[in-house]
């Protein structure tokens, strides 16, 4: 909140009101053991003009770099528009519409937004947001357990986002689910469909398949989705809803289609804010609705026969089941899922073709330049996106720290999450790089490798 209205007078006024002398108050149920008392080393607050010009140094400290970092958090160009119109009081400070006569205007937003993601993704059904990508994986993966009934393993290709994985395990690891993983073929960075014969006698809740993975490359989806129905499995799509613009949607997949399909929504409008807040969607085929969790929104009629919109399939004591929930709740993330439906409805679907397929066009434009370096190669021979993994002739924190050293932000290490790939980094360039730049990155990266 940008400004807080309240005077002394104001809270003086508002605690007579409810027969309260102070704030502290309305806490003394709390045992005094329990307080912390006065924060002696916090110092006073800062005026709004102190504030603001610590901000503002703080910003041009940190500089601005030309970023070729993606990994999962993406940076497209968004329309002055969307934040314009996301930050109006009506959307910015609305709660969960649990009042339907009071949040029409929110629902039908969220009712357009899910009946965008559904196009975007081929689905019936999508719901109105999860917490992020990650943990939207995990719900699928229990979603997936829930639907299965006599399995709780889950197939999770190495491909899949490094974080993602640890998500996953994190949340499932407590109500016994197991999570096999299958290894990736070093030639092409695939899940090669033939892996899978290894697990032909056992049996899985679902299969996991990114589209594009960690690695840019994409996956051979048809044929897994096909192995995974042909195994009682679900299907679990992991997609970039950029990518979608260009490739099959996962309700395409194969001769079915996938199950479920989720993905990390901040490439939608969100801008990358340091990390978040972003928002992940889920949608699914019908016959899983009454497993999917978080909110859905419905179109109805009321007793006038005048169109109206609702929340649907979920009662309110739903979300307070915690563990037992079918149920994911994320209030904030419906600001997120605001943007992204203002963004769609800006770019249209020829507006997102347009992006991803500049995208796609730059990061292979990069990909030639850094090529012809001394010492680079690209490590996977797969289809990309637009993302790849290059391999450097010498120490990569050493180079990434001299590209940075010109605000140039080179790409993602991949020596925590892939040691076996040794002096590897995974480089994205997206619609808002320039000729220029890319040469700028090339022309720098040279330079740097020239001085080992």
């Amino acid at each position: 909140m940008p400004f807080i209205p309240h005077t002394e007078e104001d809270i003086q006024a508002m605690l007579a009101s409810i027969g309260a002398k102070t704030i502290d108050d309305l806490f003394d149920e709390i045992p005094p053991a329990l307080k912390g008392g006065s924060l002696k080393r916090v110092p006073p607050g800062l005026s709004e003009m102190e504030i603001s010009r610590l901000m503002l140094e703080r910003a041009e400290a940190d500089g601005r770099y030309l970023s070729f970092i993606g990994a999962g958090a993406y940076e497209h160009h968004i329309p002055a528009a969307v934040w314009q119109i996301t930050t109006r009081g009506e959307f910015y400070s609305s709660y969960t519409p649990y009042q339907a006569e009071a949040s029409q205007g929110t629902l039908q937003l969220l009712y357009e937004y899910q009946t965008m993601m559904a196009s975007l993704t081929g689905m019936d059904v999508s719901n109105a947001s999860m917490y992020d990508g990650a943990s939207a994986l995990a719900e699928a993966a229990l979603m997936a357990v829930r639907s299965h009934k006599s399995s709780r393993r889950i197939l999770m290709p190495a491909t899949v986002h490094p974080i993602y994985r640890s998500v996953v395990r994190a949340i499932v690891k407590n109500q016994g689910i197991d999570v096999v993983e299958i290894p990736y073929c070093k030639e092409s960075g695939q899940t090669l469909p033939e892996s899978l014969n290894a697990f032909d006698k056992e049996e899985f809740a679902a299969l996991v398949i990114p589209q594009p993975n960690f690695f840019g490359v994409l996956e051979q989806v048809d044929a897994l989705t096909d192995w995974a129905h042909s195994k009682n499995a679900l299907a679990i799509g992991v997609v970039n809803p950029i990518a979608l613009a260009l490739l099959n949607p996962p309700g395409e997949w194969g001769a079915k289609g996938a199950d479920v399909a989720v993905g990390e929504g901040q490439p939608l409008g969100i801008p990358l804010s340091s990390g978040g807040p972003y928002f992940g969607f889920m949608a699914c085929k019908q016959a899983l609705v009454r497993q999917m969790p978080g909110r859905i929104i419905g179109q109805t009629t009321d007793q006038d026969g005048k169109p109206g919109f609702v929340l649907t399939l979920q009662a309110r004591e739903q979300h307070i089941r915690r563990s037992k929930a079918t149920s994911n709740i994320c209030t904030n993330q419906g600001l997120m899922v605001t943007a992204a439906t203002i963004y769609m409805a800006l770019t249209g679907p020829e507006g997102l073709r347009r992006i991803a397929a500049q995208s796609h066009a730059n990061t292979l434009v990069l990909l030639e330049k850094l090529e012809a370096l001394k010492g680079v190669k690209r490590i996977f021979n797969g289809s990309l996106f637009h993302e790849t993994v290059i391999s450097l002739p010498g120490p990569v924190d050493e180079l990434l720290r001299t590209l940075k050293n010109q605000q140039i932000l080179g790409g993602l290490s991949l020596k925590d999450f892939y040691p076996e790939l040794g002096n590897a980094i995974l480089v994205c360039a997206t619609e808002t790089k320039t000729p220029a730049d890319l040469e700028n990155y090339a022309g720098y990266l040279g330079k740097a490798i020239d001085k080992l």
